[in-house]
């Protein structure tokens, strides 16, 4: 095979590497749009179905103390809360940007946010996904985010 050829080659294979990764960026990107949707909407059963039935869900916050400290929440009792917000309060996760990192069937995405209630500023922060490619369909495994009040530009 002459030089042209093997770069030619190169060249066809490294397109077809790029544009599967940036599918499978966009498929992770809309689990997790899909994710938020089902969680402004309230809706239980949506959520369920970005989720593994084993996800585990934990947040890094300051305790009465002002010590950093890790809570871990169940699934369950996470869609108990998040239904049970009265209608006349909105509220919104706004997702600033998305890093998503995928190897295999793992991916990672780090996603800084706002939070919003009733129109006015609440926190912000980090949420770190782990996701897993479950034949074709990305689940959430892992969450876990940061909270905070200052330092959110």
């Amino acid at each position: 095979m002459d030089n042209t050829r093997l770069l030619v080659l190169v060249y066809l294979l490294a397109i077809n590497f790029a544009n599967a990764q940036n599918s499978g960026e966009e498929m992770v990107k809309k689990t997790i749009d899909s994710f938020f949707e089902a969680f402004h909407n309230q809706d239980s059963m949506a959520l369920k179905e970005t989720v593994s039935k084993d996800i585990v869900l934990q947040t890094i916050g300051k305790d009465a103390d002002g010590r950093e400290v890790v809570k871990t929440d169940n699934f369950s009792h996470f869609l108990r809360s998040i239904v049970s917000i009265p209608a006349t309060t909105k509220f919104e996760e706004k997702i600033l940007s998305y890093n998503i990192q995928i190897d295999g069937a793992m991916a990672n995405a780090w996603t800084n946010y706002e939070f919003w209630v009733n129109d006015s500023f609440s926190h912000c922060g980090v949420n770190s996904f782990q996701l897993f490619n479950d034949q074709g369909t990305y689940k959430i495994i892992y969450l876990i985010d940061t909270r905070r009040k200052e330092g959110c530009e």
